[in-house]
């Protein structure tokens, strides 16, 4: 008996070594080539670059269909994350199990925030953010949950701040004057490899370096009409499935994501007031989250599809996505930047 409660306690106390130390990086589950990975939130996009990808092989893993091969010379996986933060945060964590990614790109369409913007330019900003992560208090008033304005972190939590302040709750306007929501934006917590075991808070995720000097570079044919602007080969577009101004690659700024569809005028106007925000979309941040607690770099591109929340009938968001302009533009970029960084390597 006595034998058998040592053996217990030291297969207990070996059993707590093991549990305490850090686990090991795991191995690619399915294919383990050195890759780019490729999320595309816009079915139609990943179509595109599937069909341009040289010896592809499609992996089928939990329903998602993942494509490895070569596109434009570069080893690529690509996949189809769906809309929202919880699919795109799923897919990509997926991806980064099963295969070898060296280096993450999301790509899709986006909603517009910065009002200076066009339908079809494709933003790339240099960093991204979840402003509807949120401690949702009473009123406007900061909350002082652990004892002192702002301080929540007995709850485990903490506010999100800009240039050391807390970032001011969203009001809305009405003809009776603001009305307080309460909704202050949050950080995320996120635990890596190397900052456990305490973690760390972050509000903004930044996009690689390096990656974005190479997008700054590029210089991808966009267009102003669709393929399926032109009704017969050799034919002009047709003027109605056109956006009036040529789009533009714009690189830098703050690209922010939620779980929410934006709709909203007014938060699209906070947002830009309060963060500056270019771009505002349901996917990259959360796939932001997933590339920096696995410690991958990472970059978007977004093609914008129109001012979120515009209440007025906007003739170019039609044009975007009746002619195809959306996924073709988005397409292009991301094919660009596999030219450049090829060269680049």
């Amino acid at each position: 008996m006595k034998k058998l409660i040592v053996a217990s306690l030291l297969a207990l106390g070996l059993s707590s070594a093991f549990a305490a130390r850090p686990a090991a990086k795991s191995a690619c589950l399915t294919e383990c080539t050195p890759r780019i990975g490729i999320v595309s939130a816009f079915g139609q996009e990943a179509d595109i670059l599937v069909a341009q990808t040289q010896q592809p092989h499609a992996w089928v893993i939990n329903g998602n269909r993942f494509t490895t091969g070569v596109l434009r010379g570069v080893p690529v996986v690509i996949v189809l994350s769906g809309v929202s933060m919880v699919n795109s945060t799923m897919v990509t964590q997926l991806m980064v199990d099963h295969f070898k990614v060296q280096r993450l790109v999301m790509s899709g369409i986006a909603g517009g925030v910065n009002p200076a913007h066009h339908v079809g330019d494709v933003m790339i900003p240099d960093r991204w953010a979840m402003p509807l992560e949120v401690f949702w208090n009473r009123d406007s008033v900061l909350p002082a949950t652990c004892g002192k304005a702002a301080d929540v972190s007995c709850l485990g939590l903490k506010l999100a701040s800009a240039d050391g302040r807390p970032v001011p709750p969203f009001s809305l306007a009405t003809a009776a004057g603001a009305v307080p929501t309460g909704l202050f934006m949050r950080e995320n917590f996120v635990m890596t490899a190397a900052n456990a075991p305490a973690g760390e808070f972050r509000f903004d995720y930044p996009v690689d370096a390096e990656m974005l000097a190479v997008a700054r570079e590029i210089q991808p044919a966009l267009a102003r009409c669709g393929p399926r602007a032109t009704k017969t080969p050799g034919g002009e577009p047709d003027p109605a499935l056109c956006v009036k101004t040529m789009p533009q690659v714009i690189v830098g700024g703050r690209g922010v994501s939620g779980s929410a569809f934006l709709a909203n005028p007014q938060y699209r106007t906070y947002l830009f007031e309060q963060l500056q925000a270019q771009t505002f979309e349901m996917e990259t941040a959360a796939l932001a989250h997933v590339a920096y607690a696995n410690a991958i770099p990472y970059i978007a591109f977004r093609s914008l599809s129109d001012l979120a929340g515009a209440e007025e009938f906007n003739a170019d968001a039609v044009a975007l996505f009746a002619s195809g302009l959306a996924e073709t533009n988005e397409a292009a970029v991301t094919l660009a930047f596999l030219d450049g960084w090829r060269r680049h390597k």
